[in-house]
């Protein structure tokens, strides 16, 4: 029989587990370069994907965050949002997408589409061989995880453009590190400085014995889960919801997606209701802002995060724009 010590041992184990997918618990695997005081520096070094199927080194999120004001039932509670997954990260149609797109078209929904359009995040894996985060706790696992947004993201990827780039920089003997630079502009946080090293260096004997040891993360089980119809249909409910100026409704969408640090909610028989967690991997607390990057269809920095749409006018309020929105929809 097991002793009291074993079973709370093994209780905290689940609660662990099941913690990182409530959507209010912080995986301390992620490195949270966003926590940078301006001016901070860190060195990563990328690792490869444990997926040996996955050409890249990285796995790509696509998330929708709704706003809700506030959660229904429970007075004076604070505005909130949700993330739920755009499901073009597997190829399908995406039902809020679909909608937001034509708001592009009117320049007076413009600022309003942005608030609802996906936010792309990528997750990468390596080590932190310096770290500017005087707080950052330490693990057995040295090996990291990062959440990076498009603008890092695409200093990472016109690297792997350059033809005179000969070896990956994952590369355990020839590899590359790769530095954030945080500083600011306009009052957001800005990554623009982040650069790749020129030298190559192979891993250290601790790093090479860290990778043994403790293997390689298999990034895709750090996306989220592909929603079924029916949290499709939930997802859809949400949005409709979220653009009304609705508060969360934790009986009709509590089983599916949560806002973060809102446990599972209980189901009218008394089961507990599973949840489609909207990331594990994300960051418990919104990242800090960082500036928006201009594109054909609107894609808002996300995991440094967005910047808000600018305050509409007198003329603009959200009560005309719904109205407007309502009236299209009707015609």
């Amino acid at each position: 029989m097991a002793t009291l010590a074993e079973i709370r041992q093994r209780l905290e184990a689940a609660e662990s587990k099941q913690g990182g997918q409530s959507g209010g618990t912080i995986d301390n695997a992620i490195y949270a370069h966003w926590k940078m005081e301006e001016g901070g520096s860190s060195l990563l070094r990328f690792l490869p994907d444990g997926d040996d199927k996955n050409t890249f080194f990285w796995a790509e999120r696509q998330m929708i965050r709704l706003p809700f004001n506030g959660i229904k039932g429970q007075a004076n509670s604070k505005n909130l949002y949700v993330q739920v997954p755009c499901v073009e990260m597997w190829g399908d149609s995406c039902p809020i997408l679909a909608e937001v797109r034509a708001w592009f078209t009117d320049a007076s929904l413009e600022d309003l589409g942005r608030k609802y359009w996906k936010k792309r995040s990528y997750v990468f894996q390596g080590f932190v061989r310096e770290n500017a985060l005087a707080d950052d706790t330490p693990r057995d696992n040295p090996i990291r995880r990062f959440i990076i947004g498009p603008q890092i993201f695409n200093i990472i990827k016109s690297a792997l453009m350059d033809p005179e780039l000969e070896e990956l920089p994952t590369d355990l003997s020839a590899g590359l590190d790769f530095r954030i630079n945080k500083t600011s502009k306009g009052g957001y946080a800005d990554y623009s400085t982040s650069k790749w090293s020129r030298r190559e260096t192979p891993l250290t004997e601790d790093e090479q014995a860290a990778i043994e040891q403790y293997g390689l993360f298999n990034l895709s089980e750090f996306l989220p889960n592909q929603p079924s119809d029916e949290a499709l249909r939930v997802i859809k409910e949400m949005f409709e919801a979220s653009v009304d100026g609705e508060a969360y409704d934790p009986d009709r969408f509590g089983a599916y997606y949560r806002p973060p640090g809102m446990q599972n909610q209980t189901s009218s028989s008394g089961d507990t209701a599973t949840s489609a967690p909207p990331a594990p991997s994300a960051p418990a607390t919104p990242p800090e802002p960082s500036v928006t990057e201009s594109s054909a269809e609107p894609d808002p920095q996300p995991v440094e995060a967005d910047t808000e749409p600018k305050a509409e006018s007198g003329a603009q309020k959200a009560e005309d724009i719904l109205a407007m929105i309502r009236s299209r929809q009707s015609s």
